[in-house]
Parts: C-alpha cells; sequence; structure tokens
C-alpha cells in the first residue's frame, strides 16, 4: 500500500504528528489537498476513509490517543463524492464524478472498478443482507443500482424520479433523497420498488438524508436541507405525530441582533452507533449534537473559520471526525484560494452524546 505523496512506496511509515485546536481537537496530518467530500470508518477497527475533490481516497489508522497514520492511497479519475467500508471491513468503496464506483482491497492494496454509471456516482452504501453484501450506488443518472462484486452488470437497477443527491441504509430500511425534493423510502426486502415516496417536509434543496441507528433503527430518518433546517421523520403512519422539524445553522445578521437572516446550508447529519443521538454540521462553520427524543440541543461547537463539509462517528461513538472544508455551497466562484482542507478528531465525552430522556 502506499503512502501518502510517496506513490511508489510499498512500505507503510512512522506515526505522524498532530497538532491541536484550542479545545483539544485533534488534526489529521497529510489531508487531501481539495475539498473533502467524504468520512467513513471501519466497523472491524479504527480505520478511516476520505473522499476528495482531488481524485483520491486516503486511508488512515487512527491510535488510542487520536494520533493518526496514513497508511494508504488510491485513485479516481474525478472527484470522489463518497465512501463507505464492507461490514468485515477489509473492502473499501468508492463513487465520483468519473461515473465509477472502485473497490480498494485492504488486503492486497489493489484497487479494482466495481460499478458503472452514466453520470457521477453520488453515493456509495453497502448493503449487509442476510444473504451476501451488495453495493449500491446512487447516480445523478437518476438510477441506484445493486451490485454483487462477483459479477460485472448490476442486479438490479431502479429508476428514481429525479437525479439521486444522497441515501442512507439502515437494513433493512433505505432512504433516497433526490433532486426536486423527492425522498423515496425502500424496504430491502423488496429492493427494486420504492415501499412509498414523498416529497420532503422541507421547503428546500435536500442536502443529507440519515436513518436513525437505535430505536429501532430502521424506524426513522432525518433530513438536512440547504435552508438550515432538519426534519425528523418517521416511515410509518402510526408514529407520523413524532415527526418535527427545527431551525439549526443560522446566524444574525449582526451580534444581538436575534434575527437569524444569515442561514447556511446543513451538510452532514451522523447518528451516534450506541445512543442514537446525532450530529449536523453547516456551511457556518459550526457542529451541533441532538437529542431528537428529548428535541433539545446537546451540544454546540464552533469547529471552523469556514464550512464543515462531512461528518463521521468511528464504530463505537467515542470518536468524532469532521472535516473543514469548501461545500461548493456558493458554487465555484466561492472557492478562492487559501480555503483550508482539514480533518479534526473530536474525543467524545459522555454527557455530549447521551440521551436526555424523552419529552412528555
Amino acid at each position: 500500500m502506499s503512502l501518502f505523496g510517496n506513490p511508489a512506496s510499498s512500505t507503510v511509515g512512522s506515526s505522524v504528528n498532530t497538532s491541536s485546536t484550542s479545545d483539544k481537537d485533534i488534526e489529521v496530518a497529510d489531508p487531501p489537498t481539495d475539498s473533502i467530500s467524504s468520512i467513513s470508518f471501519s466497523s472491524q477497527a479504527d480505520y478511516m476513509a476520505v473522499g476528495s475533490w482531488d481524485n483520491s481516497v486516503r486511508i488512515y489508522e487512527v491510535g488510542a490517543n487520536g494520533q493518526t497514520q496514513g497508511k494508504a492511497m488510491y485513485q479516481h479519475q474525478g472527484p470522489v463524492l463518497s465512501t463507505c467500508w464492507n461490514k468485515e471491513g477489509n473492502k473499501i468503496f468508492s463513487g465520483g464524478a468519473d461515473n465509477a464506483a472502485r473497490m480498494f482491497d485492504v488486503t492486497t492494496g489493489q484497487p479494482t472498478q466495481v460499478a458503472q454509471h452514466d453520470a457521477p456516482i453520488k453515493v456509495v452504501k453497502w448493503v449487509d443482507t442476510p444473504q451476501a453484501g451488495i453495493l449500491a450506488t446512487g447516480s445523478w443518472d437518476k438510477t441506484i443500482k445493486y451490485w454483487d462484486l462477483r459479477t460485472s452488470n448490476p442486479v438490479a437497477t431502479v429508476t428514481l424520479p429525479e437525479r439521486c443527491y444522497t441515501f442512507d441504509i439502515q437494513y433493512p430500511l433505505m432512504v433516497v433523497g433526490t433532486a426536486e425534493r423527492h425522498i423515496q423510502i425502500f424496504n430491502l426486502t423488496n429492493p427494486n420498488t420504492a415501499y412509498k415516496t414523498i416529497v420532503s417536509p422541507l421547503k428546500w434543496q435536500t442536502r443529507v438524508v440519515s436513518c436513525f441507528t437505535t430505536n429501532p433503527a430502521a424506524s426513522g430518518f432525518a433530513v438536512g436541507s440547504v435552508e438550515g433546517r432538519v426534519a425528523i421523520q418517521y416511515v410509518e403512519e402510526k408514529d407520523a405525530q413524532n415527526n418535527f422539524s427545527f431551525k439549526c445553522h443560522r446566524r444574525d445578521s449582526t451580534p444581538g441582533n436575534k434575527d437569524q437572516a444569515l442561514v447556511y446550508a446543513v451538510n452532514d447529519i451522523s447518528f451516534h452507533p450506541v445512543h442514537g443521538t446525532f450530529s449536523t454540521c453547516g456551511s457556518d462553520g459550526t457542529i451541533h449534537f441532538w437529542d431528537k427524543d428529548a428535541r433539545t440541543r446537546l451540544k454546540t461547537f464552533d469547529a471552523a473559520q469556514g464550512s464543515i463539509s462531512t461528518t463521521a462517528f468511528n464504530r463505537s461513538g467515542s470518536i468524532f471526525a469532521y472535516a473543514v472544508s469548501y461545500d461548493w455551497s456558493k458554487g465555484h466562484s466561492g472557492m478562492t484560494p487559501g480555503h483550508p482542507n482539514k480533518i479534526m478528531l473530536h474525543s467524545c465525552k459522555d454527557e455530549e452524546v447521551r440521551k436526555r430522556g424523552a419529552r412528555r
């Protein structure tokens, strides 16, 4: 496996030094050189895959004290938009603007192309079915394709009402957010037909959907929009009284004005794997932790001068990773020189992520 900045090397170097921010979050050394689009952790060990607009996927090992070591890197032929791991933690998948999905075998250090679309692949997710693992890829070509890695063609293709912007899976639930605010809900025991199609409860473009991880995991999901709002949505009509939405990632136009006139995109939503609480991050450079059942905010921190583009919890929920990086919310004109590209690791305290108890 090659080292960062040394593609020809076949050995792994020594641990790199880290630097800390003022509130003790640890900066990952050797970050990507362009906007960071995706962070995903292995479910088996503290390894982290990071996708970037510099066409690369980097793999880092995260030590017990937050120190990181670059382990490998592989390339796409265009910006990487999404990464994920298989259940066994020995394969990484990535999708990108080159219309391809690639698989990196951690054991052999070899990347191979495993999927193809007619437009950029926006999201890749591993489906851990009871029979065998399947890779799901969602594209701007308005399809989701399911891939059995033993064959070169998709085992099924689902036509979406619009371009796929986001999807998430907590088996058997899959929720897909597309352009024009369509949300399609699938039961993956019948993966080829949408179980339910709704219009987003939020009035502006969907940026991210994320499935609950607990109580029970497949019962609902969160939606984030470009207009600084999040909706908590349950799948079944019997739970509809628990649906709600709220404002976040807003700032007053002038300090003390209390008008919240500055509105920012919600770029990512990550659910804690143990407690079922969740984080939101935004173009305003802030991160919030929330308890949906108590309908309360658990923690807020100003993480950056700039955007937070993506986030992820590790397998135990003890580490929270976030990317300080341009999120393209202002288009190409907003990509000015000097934008930071940093990955930060936050050590989660129990009181930051533990539920407060449901509101009566």
